[in-house]
């Protein structure tokens, strides 16, 4: 069912490299991409998901609130990393309202936080065939066995920065959602189909996570701080220079002495393996928590996962086939106002602002 209008959202995903911002209209035709931006943010402005420079940060929003002339105030963003902690458990089957009164408890065993210091949130999981296969294995008394919940929980004081970030520039924050099922969101909207089993896969600038979703359904996910930072920090030690001049090397826009390049391609290679060996360390978790699953395929995204080899190797190392993201792949695009090769271009970074873009006020 298409969304009404006054319940849509601006999809916002504020990373620590750049600012993506991403409007879908519903239209009984379908979804149409009404508005692409991305601006960039100075080093450190945001830390692992902690926001060190508020004002810089919300003035970057702003500019680009006016540059795409944005009348829309209602805004979904993410979190990620450290201060948020998502996980599925297992837990006696329960009604909704005694779930409700009991599980600030049964999270205080799962969180490695204060349980005050945290909002917690939760969604109640169930996989085709689950139900009635549990019917039938309790004679339809329904008072015994497990139900598997999902358990979502987010320090305090990172929700409060967030909020206060998007109340400073005057925004409107609706809803406050995670990467992670961000992410899956716009996998959802670009896929095919949803059955079987895919490991989401994004590579930010200070962040590597993972999302193992089967039938649509999040069965594990894991944030690493690997990202494409390391390329700049190992450039800027190796070649002596400041961070933005890194990242010009790192993108191929500064050209380096041929003596250089066997330097160059020993950072490269030597921050890929370590990327490729903490993904290969959670899908070994993944095959033993879960034996009787196999990762079908694998799904990247985010600004640095086209870092040259990386694709390849992870491929070669993994022996699961990988593909690239495209969250705009299903949405309609007017070729007059979008550059489809410029879409194209940006498409991994898009990602999690698209799955953003796609809540609206009211939905769980």
């Amino acid at each position: 069912m298409p969304t009404p209008k006054k319940n849509q959202l601006i999809g916002l995903d504020i990373g620590s490299h750049a600012i993506k911002l991403v409007e879908i209209e519903d239209t009984k035709k379908g979804r149409i991409l009404k508005n692409f931006g991305i601006i960039g943010l100075p080093q450190d402005a945001i830390v692992e998901g902690a926001i060190k420079e508020m004002e810089i940060v919300s003035s970057a929003i702003k500019t680009l609130y006016k540059n795409l002339k944005l009348k829309n105030k209602s805004v979904v963003t993410s979190i990620s990393g450290y201060s948020v902690i998502v996980k599925k458990i297992s837990i006696q089957k329960r009604g909704e309202a005694e779930l409700d009164a009991s599980i600030q408890d049964e999270a205080e065993q799962y969180i490695p936080f204060d349980i005050n210091d945290v909002n917690l949130d939760y969604e109640i999981l169930s996989l085709p065939g689950e139900a009635e296969a549990e019917k039938k294995e309790e004679g339809d008394k329904g008072d015994k066995g497990l139900m598997e919940v999902m358990l979502v929980a987010a320090k305090k004081d990172i929700v409060e920065d967030y909020v206060s970030l998007l109340h400073l520039t005057g925004l409107t924050p609706a809803i406050l959602d995670v990467d992670a099922f961000a992410l899956q969101n716009a996998f959802e909207l670009s896929a095919e189909s949803i059955s079987g089993c895919y490991a989401l896969v994004n590579v930010g600038a200070e962040e590597l996570g993972i999302n193992a979703i089967k039938n649509g359904v999040s069965i594990f996910t894991r944030d690493s701080s690997y990202g494409g930072y390391q390329i700049n920090e190992a450039i800027m030690s190796k070649f002596d220079v400041s961070y933005e001049e890194a990242e010009k090397i790192k993108l191929g826009g500064t050209k380096i002495e041929h003596k250089d390049k066997g330097t160059l391609e020993e950072v490269f290679s030597s921050v890929i393996s370590g990327w490729v060996n903490e993904i290969k360390r959670a899908l070994d978790f993944l095959a033993t928590t879960y034996p009787d699953e196999t990762i079908g395929k694998i799904v990247l995204s985010g600004g640095s996962c086209r870092i040259p080899g990386f694709q390849k190797y992870l491929e070669l190392e993994t022996e699961i086939p990988v593909v690239e993201l495209n969250p705009f792949g299903n949405l309609q695009v007017n070729d007059k106002l979008f550059d489809p090769k410029y879409l194209t271009y940006m498409a991994p970074q898009a990602a999690i602002a698209v799955g953003l873009a796609l809540r609206s006020i009211g939905d769980k």
